[in-house]
């Protein structure tokens, strides 16, 4: 398989998608976080015991998520553009996650952590892939292939 069959597989273009579903939850995150009682605050149902641990570092909690929805966005664009950068960012993300579920498991949150690691290792594993590194890799120029190619 060369490396546009990977670009073009579910499995590239679900990694993209969830970079910018990341973003999008990050943001959402952040601004309920930086403005506290709105109707908004009703999706923190999904996960009270995360939201009762945020709550009362409002803002620089909020910060903190409107940041990683950057980040979460830039790898996004990096990566269907199939910029190095957006994959190294991609990677960071990701690894960041797999300590931070590793964390859980040591705070003792065994059914959380256990799963993040399980998730985050599988999604790391892909980005570590040989051929999915392969279409980020750069050149001797300093350009992707991608841009090389087109």
């Amino acid at each position: 398989m060369n490396t546009d069959s990977v670009a073009g597989s579910r499995g590239f273009n679900f990694v993209g998608g969830f970079f910018f579903f990341g973003a999008v939850m990050a943001c959402f995150a952040g601004l309920t976080l930086l403005r506290p009682g709105t109707f908004l605050d009703r999706v923190w149902k999904l996960n009270p015991t995360a939201h009762a641990l945020m709550i009362p570092h409002g803002k620089p909690a909020g910060m903190g998520f409107l940041l990683l929805s950057t980040l979460l966005a830039l790898a996004g664009v990096g990566w269907f553009q199939r910029r190095f950068w957006g994959w190294v960012l991609g990677v960071v993300v990701i690894s960041s996650q797999v300590m931070g579920d590793l964390v859980n498991l040591a705070r003792g949150d065994w059914m959380r952590g256990a799963a993040g690691v399980l998730i985050a290792s599988c999604f790391l594993a892909y980005l570590l892939t040989s051929r999915v590194r392969a279409m980020f890799r750069p050149s001797c120029n300093g350009q992707s292939r991608a841009q090389n190619t087109g």
